[in-house]
């Protein structure tokens, strides 16, 4: 089993789910993070002052799935996520050594 992290713009998440769920992925977590990298913030306006932010909103997706299910789903990330431009995020991938559901027991990739 690998666990997929991907940090994406937030605008590009619902086609990155619907792109995932369509290979059978069950499950997925995501959450809003900010960071910084090569892109820099916009100057954003509050209470009609100009300031610039020190980090850039984004979403994280983490999935833990099947070694057959890897690829495809790093493909759908990276096609649904790209607009071309600087921050468009990154993917890491990691072993998963053991999972386990907690309703009944079940172990590996049937708690998946």
């Amino acid at each position: 089993m690998k666990k997929i992290e991907a940090i994406i713009r937030t605008s590009r998440f619902d086609q990155i789910h619907t792109c995932v769920a369509a290979l059978g992925v069950k499950f997925l977590t995501f959450y809003e993070v900010k960071g910084m990298g090569l892109e820099h913030a916009r100057l954003e306006m509050y209470r009609g002052v100009p300031y610039e932010p020190a980090y850039i909103p984004r979403t994280k997706i983490e999935i833990v799935t099947v070694e057959e299910l890897v690829e495809p789903v790093i493909n759908c990330i990276l096609t649904e996520g790209k607009t071309g431009q600087v921050g468009d995020g990154k993917i890491f991938v990691y072993d998963v050594l053991e999972a386990y559901r907690i309703r009944n027991s079940d172990t590996g990739e049937q708690a998946l």
